[in-house]
């Protein structure tokens, strides 16, 4: 059984805060995805934080592109990458509009709608193991790039949007290196997660892609 949780939508001033005040507020929040099949709700249990170019591991770091541009925009978009030419990831914007900092939702337990989001994620063995890591979220819930610069905020019709759900008492939440970040930003402590939850994905360090010869 589901327990109740506040259906309010997050307004536009939750993500207009900087990024390392977001990024652990948003665990235990409910994040929803319309989709032509019907809705999917999944409650957050780890994110990770962005710093724009402030932060050597953001795409954001080396200034504005085609690519990126969503994230200098106003808070509460989504901003929408494709890695490894196989996987989408889903972010949030936050913090004031040209700052490009951004929230990397990475893991959380699908609520409402396990059977739509069983269908896309057909390896996985277990509903615990259906959004446990980024692309595998973002795989669940339908998200490619279509939906980049999609407004959180826009209201219930939205394909995206946070609603306050339940949130961690801060005893709760831990925090570390991100996952898969290198160099100078490797050792920033920007990852956030719910204490035993058991959709969190594992810790995974940087490592290093070699050239093919």
């Amino acid at each position: 059984m589901i327990e109740s949780t506040d259906r309010t939508p997050l307004p536009r001033d939750f993500f207009d805060r900087p990024v390392l005040e977001v990024a652990p507020d948003l665990l235990g929040r409910t994040l929803v995805r319309l989709t032509d099949d019907g809705p999917i709700e999944l409650r957050l249990t780890e994110v990770e934080a962005y710093a724009g170019e402030a932060d050597p591991g953001s795409h954001a770091y080396r200034g504005r592109t085609a690519r990126n541009a969503v994230m200098f925009g106003p808070p509460g978009h989504a901003y929408v990458y494709f890695t490894y030419g196989m996987w989408h990831c889903l972010n949030l914007v936050c913090g004031p509009e040209g700052f490009a900092s951004g929230v990397l939702l990475r893991a959380g337990e699908v609520r409402v709608g396990q059977d739509l989001a069983r269908k896309r994620r057909l390896s996985a063995r277990y509903d615990k193991e259906l959004a446990k890591g980024p692309a595998r979220l973002a795989t669940a819930l339908d998200v490619d790039r279509t939906l980049d610069g999609t407004d959180a905020c826009a209201g219930p019709d939205s394909p995206l949007s946070v609603l306050t759900g339940t949130p961690i008492h801060p005893d709760q939440v831990l925090t570390g290196p991100r996952t898969g970040v290198g160099g100078d930003g490797a050792t920033h402590p920007w990852r956030f997660w719910i204490d035993g939850d058991p959709t969190v994905s594992p810790y995974r360090p940087h490592t290093p892609r070699r050239r093919r010869a």
